[in-house]
């Protein structure tokens, strides 16, 4: 009975791992839930100045702004999302296989590449792989502050108008649904007119704002709150994405620590009936030689 015994101390083992996921499944869940709501407060504001930037790009401003000069591409900068943590499936490796493709298509054109982190994973994969980190902010937690991604913001913005890099991108997972969450890289610096927005060609001729007391003032602080709700949305559907990735892994998790304890379950009954037949035959051989 060895290798019953060992068998039945591999399902307990099993067992206990598979409430640890279950219980991992909930608190993921239970986490999301606030995620997405917090996401959901983000979004329309974000949405919002987003437009806003599209019609200030269509229109004829008082004075021309280096947010929206548009240079030869020598160099790009990329502000990478990602999770503090782990046990997300693949949601932090598919983010970084694009940034990884996006970077070898940067190199095959002469463009250099630097990178603002968010998030533990992001800061280890570029220690990793190599490549010209500016700033990283880690450990943001499930409820991350504005004041708390400022610096990373303010060192990007500072290369962007310093000419230092001429074009700025995020990247973050967006979030869809429960089960589908899609790495994203979205071009934020310079400002231009989004031409692929069939809401947007209405909006082909020139007009203009009035501001008060002044345009570069109320521009200047406009662009650099546009960057920082777009930084803060990300960060917010990324941590709705790393939930909802966790739940589903965790639940993955603990139905493959079922089936495989139904197998081994399957198996120890097996050798437990071999063991009974084999004592059954030993008395009835014993039986017949008296």
């Amino acid at each position: 009975m060895a290798g019953s015994q060992e068998i039945r101390t591999q399902i307990k083992s099993i067992q206990n791992t598979q409430k640890i996921t279950k219980a991992m499944e909930m608190v993921a869940a239970s986490k999301m839930r606030k995620a997405i709501s917090q996401m959901e407060m983000a979004r329309p504001y974000a949405d919002k100045i987003s437009e806003v930037m599209t019609h200030l790009a269509n229109a004829h401003p008082e004075y021309d702004s280096a947010f929206f000069e548009i240079r030869t591409i020598k160099k790009r900068a990329y502000i990478v999302v990602s999770s503090d943590r782990g046990l997300c499936g693949g949601l932090n490796n598919n983010l970084f296989k694009n940034m990884i493709q996006q970077s070898m298509d940067n190199k095959n054109n002469e463009i250099e590449s630097s990178y603002s982190v968010i998030g533990n994973k992001a800061a280890g994969f570029f220690q990793r792989i190599g490549g010209e980190v500016i700033s990283q902010s880690t450990h943001l937690g499930d409820k991350p502050q504005i004041e708390d991604l400022l610096g990373t913001i303010k060192s990007t913005i500072d290369k962007f108008l310093s000419k230092d890099v001429d074009e700025v991108y995020i990247a973050y997972n967006k979030f869809v649904n429960t089960v589908s969450q899609i790495p994203t890289i979205e071009k934020i610096l310079p400002i231009s007119p989004d031409a692929t927005d069939e809401s947007q060609k209405n909006y082909s001729h020139y007009w203009d704002y009035l501001y008060e007391p002044d345009a570069k003032e109320v521009l200047e602080s406009l662009f650099t709150r546009y960057i920082e709700s777009l930084t803060y949305r990300s960060v917010v559907e990324n941590i709705a994405c790393e939930q909802a990735s966790r739940m589903v892994a965790m639940k993955s998790s603990s139905d493959n620590a079922a089936d495989l304890i139904g197998e081994l379950q399957i198996i120890y009954n097996k050798n437990r009936q071999a063991a009974i037949t084999q004592e059954i035959s030993e008395i009835i051989s014993g039986a017949s030689a008296l």
